[in-house]
């Protein structure tokens, strides 16, 4: 079945197909995205049990960032040709079968195996990459930018929530029964992949094969452009997740401020995900990014500039929270506006690739400098550099449809 909106049909709310795709793709999004800011909860009672260090924990969640990303391309290229329902269900059950298999690891490569590989590859099939055009192709044009905005808040909203309610679990249950709580509650998202089944039609973008898709995408800088611009945000986003409770420790505040700085970025993000979402729906989306990237800057520069102290923390962490994930909406919805629906989760999982290379560089980089310096301010000031140049980068991007026939003669 294929599910594909135009704009005769009215609007989101006389439309309960697409009502009813963005409820349950955010809903998957929400418990995906949730359940992965869980992670820094285990490090203490895991690792003691265990036997294991902090590097252990940063390995695995490092290399899960690169599977997700190399596997987001992979789910993409599945999702158009066999259909979402299918890869979502199928990367469901890799996720459930990694938080299970997280909870029975009893050595370091099976907790990299079940936490690095299994998660990450759950992870590509259940957040931004596949679910985005999903919903991208089930609501109405003239609703598009707003759906994805409300999909992709959800994921930060899942932040805000979820985390919370993992403590609680390793509180009650201790940190083996929440993980297979959180396994089950994963584990009960496969059956909505039913409802989000369906395969792009034919004339949701240029007519082409799939690799002539990739190809015409690679050789148009268009795609360069915010391939390296989601570098730049995958970099911000692991850098301060992992890092920024770190920081405020060090800085000799209490282990309470960064954990909250991490909950009101996910807060302030519900807000700032859709409102992204709303605006690329009447304004330019490239100077939407621009202006975020450039904004991001000023909060980098706010947590330098400023004695630390609680407040400086939190107001960093709301500022940066309104500019956190409204990267998201904008740059999968201008994947389909340049690109075409057609063979938009691909494309949107090889871009995405540039967010998690991002991530693993921002993780990576944070813990070496620190070790090296005993300070985290070089990795600040790379964080601006590389702000600044993302809202470069965004400028020369071309918002108007691709036409394939003008590019093969210009190739």
């Amino acid at each position: 079945m294929t599910q594909h909106a135009e704009d005769r049909n009215p609007g989101l709310l006389d439309n309960p197909l697409a009502l009813r795709t963005i409820l349950l793709g955010t809903l998957i999004v929400l418990l995906a995205m949730g359940i992965r800011a869980t992670i820094g909860l285990f490090i203490q009672p895991m690792g003691l049990e265990r036997g294991w260090g902090r590097e252990v924990f940063s390995m695995a969640f490092a290399l899960q960032n690169l599977v997700w990303g190399f596997g987001a391309i992979g789910a993409g290229m599945m999702a158009d040709r066999l259909g979402s329902g299918r890869t979502i269900a199928l990367c469901a059950a890799f996720y459930a079968l990694g938080l299970l298999g997280t909870r029975f690891s009893s050595s370091e490569l099976e907790f990299y195996l079940s936490a690095g590989v299994l998660i990450g590859l759950g992870q590509a099939g259940t957040t931004f990459a596949v679910i985005l055009p999903v919903i991208a192709r089930t609501v109405p044009l003239s609703s598009r930018s707003t759906a994805m905005g409300i999909a992709s808040a959800g994921g930060s909203l899942g932040q805000f929530l979820v985390v919370p309610t993992g403590q609680l679990l390793i509180d009650s249950l201790d940190w083996t029964g929440a993980y297979l709580v959180l396994s089950m509650v994963l584990a009960a998202t496969l059956p909505l992949a039913w409802f989000l089944r369906g395969k792009p039609g034919a004339n949701t973008g240029p007519q082409q094969s799939m690799f002539s898709a990739i190809g015409q995408a690679l050789r148009h800088p268009t795609f360069h452009f915010l391939f390296w611009g989601y570098f730049v945000c995958g970099f911000h986003t692991a850098f301060i997740t992992l890092h920024l409770p770190a920081f405020v420790v060090d800085k000799g505040l209490n282990a309470s401020t960064g954990a909250f700085a991490i909950g009101l970025i996910g807060l302030f993000n519900v807000f700032g995900s859709f409102s992204a979402g709303k605006l690329g729906g009447t304004h330019s989306k490239k100077n939407l990014l621009a202006g975020l990237y450039a904004l991001r800057a000023v909060g980098l520069i706010w947590i330098l500039a400023m004695p630390t102290s609680p407040w400086v923390i939190y107001v960093f962490a709301a500022w940066m929270g309104v500019f956190w994930l409204g990267t998201v909406p904008l740059t999968q919805g201008l994947i389909g506006q340049i690109y075409g629906l057609r063979f938009a989760a691909t494309l949107s999982g090889m871009v995405f690739l540039g967010h998690q290379l991002g991530s693993f560089t921002g993780v990576w980089l944070g813990g070496r400098v620190q070790a090296v310096t005993g300070s985290y301010d070089l990795v600040w000031w790379i964080g601006i550099a590389l702000a600044l140049m993302a809202a470069a980068l965004c400028l020369p991007v071309r918002e108007t449809p691709i036409n394939v026939q003008q590019l093969a003669k210009a190739a």
